[in-house]
């Protein structure tokens, strides 16, 4: 047996698949993420009940209608985006299950948002709703792109527990034994 032969056999150690969902949720970094989702929650809730709501009794027609429209719009997102974080909240602090975790993230409506460049009378909106709802679609598309990696970690199939390459190996070795064999 050969010393390549010998290290893939011997590399045949069981492997373990870290769950990214388990291990984000635990790190700082989740931390970070929901500390800025839930701001930018408050800082909308106390933008449109406030400030805002003076703003747009100055907008004329059509950009009033465009107002209140993307206000629902950017409510209901950072409402997605609230429920999402705190469910990965309760899941981390030990308060649910992943079961239930898995339950109550399938009831969170996550859409891709795109630019706000599609949002008709977007450039004639009030400064702070602008920047509100660009805040609102990165920080939505930024979950969406944790949740489906969390979600592909959680689908991957279990850690091989020999290495393939000394199994293959082992059974070219046994044909060309068989081949070899049968020329003597």
């Amino acid at each position: 047996m050969s010393i390549i032969d010998e290290r893939f056999q011997n590399n045949s150690t069981a492997s373990r698949t870290v769950s990214f969902g388990n291990a984000f949720a635990q790190s700082p970094q989740f931390d970070d993420v929901f500390s800025e989702g839930m701001a930018l929650v408050e800082r909308a809730a106390s933008y449109l009940d406030g400030e805002g709501r003076r703003e747009s009794r100055c907008l004329v027609a059509p950009v009033s209608t465009a107002y209140a429209t993307e206000s629902m719009r950017l409510t209901t997102r950072l409402l997605d985006v609230a429920s999402w974080l705190l469910v990965q909240r309760a899941l981390k602090n030990g308060e649910i299950t992943s079961d239930e975790a898995e339950r109550r993230r399938r009831k969170v409506k996550l859409r891709p948002s795109g630019p706000p460049a599609h949002i008709k009378h977007f450039d004639q909106l009030p400064d702070a709703l602008q920047a509100m709802i660009t805040d609102s679609f990165s920080m939505s598309d930024r979950i969406m792109r944790i949740d489906r990696a969390m979600r592909s970690g959680e689908e991957a199939t279990p850690a091989v527990t020999t290495n393939p390459v000394g199994a293959q190996m082992s059974t070219l070795r046994a044909a060309f034994t068989v081949i070899q064999g049968g020329r003597d």
